[in-house]
């Protein structure tokens, strides 16, 4: 068991703990290990403690500034002391146990949920919802709107993860277990979840997850939505198509260009 972790039944105190840990860093729902992969090991003694949390029933109230909260007893609000990042004023909301690193900001409205570990230097723009238990690296751009699933379970399944130095465009949501490679961008509105099939223009091959192998964004990847023609006689008659992810090409300088975030905002 990771050192910290206590299994199910945990008292004020040991739970008290989990929550310190996620939020020092000390411990994460998911790790890199290069050994793997897909590059992440999951860390299933982690998931069952948050997952533990969540089955104390009983309720409190919190004031935090102006806002006012009821919720779980064991899923407070984080405390918003600390150097390093900044959490905008305008509504935002992070539970205890959410890891942020040196340099993040958080624009409002947004939430941060439980086991949700952000590096340094991220940019988490309004209106974004970061899921329990979601990894998201370095140097990300989160842009408005996006939406990061939580997976808590089973407690060996992968979480959605976006490597360092990653860009998610505007709308764009990623859910169950999907993983965003380092330096990828995700365009704006584009879904990916970890079951979808992403059509790779560059490599002319077809990439699929499984709910056991969830789908893996390659490295420097320029994904776009796109729609492909559904196949039989209704669908050819009524001419209906389905939406589609896409890889149109290899990070480049130009792309870079679009997606810089001026460093004022950080």
């Amino acid at each position: 068991m990771t050192a910290g972790i206590a299994a199910n039944g945990a008292t004020e105190a040991q739970r008290a703990s989990i929550l310190g840990d996620l939020e020092s860093g000390r411990v994460r729902a998911a790790e890199p290990d290069a050994t793997t992969s897909s590059g992440w090991r999951v860390v299933p003694e982690v998931k069952a403690a948050i997952l533990d949390l969540f089955a104390d029933r009983t309720s409190r109230e919190w004031s935090v500034g102006p806002f006012w909260f009821r919720d779980r007893a064991a899923l407070p609000p984080r405390e918003m002391s600390g150097e390093g990042w900044r959490v905008v004023p305008g509504g935002t909301s992070i539970r205890a146990g959410a890891f942020l690193g040196d340099g993040v900001v958080v624009m409002p409205p947004s939430y941060v949920n439980i086991g949700a570990w952000i590096g340094p230097g991220t940019m988490v723009d309004s209106h974004v919802l970061v899921g329990s238990c979601a990894q998201i690296g370095a140097r990300v751009h989160l842009s408005a709107g996006v939406l990061i699933g939580g997976v808590l379970e089973p407690s060996t399944a992968r979480p959605v993860i976006v490597e360092d130095d990653a860009f998610v465009g505007a709308g764009s949501v990623l859910l169950d277990g999907v993983l965003v490679s380092s330096a990828a961008v995700i365009g704006a509105g584009v879904t990916l979840t970890g079951t979808s099939v992403l059509f790779d223009l560059t490599t002319d091959t077809v990439l699929r997850g499984t709910p056991e192998a969830p789908l893996v964004v390659p490295p420097a990847s320029v994904v776009v939505p796109a729609a492909r023609q559904l196949e039989g006689p209704f669908a050819e008659r009524h001419r209906l198509s389905i939406s589609a992810a896409v890889i149109v090409k290899t990070r480049d300088r130009a792309t870079d260009a679009r997606v810089a975030l001026e460093a004022a905002l950080r």
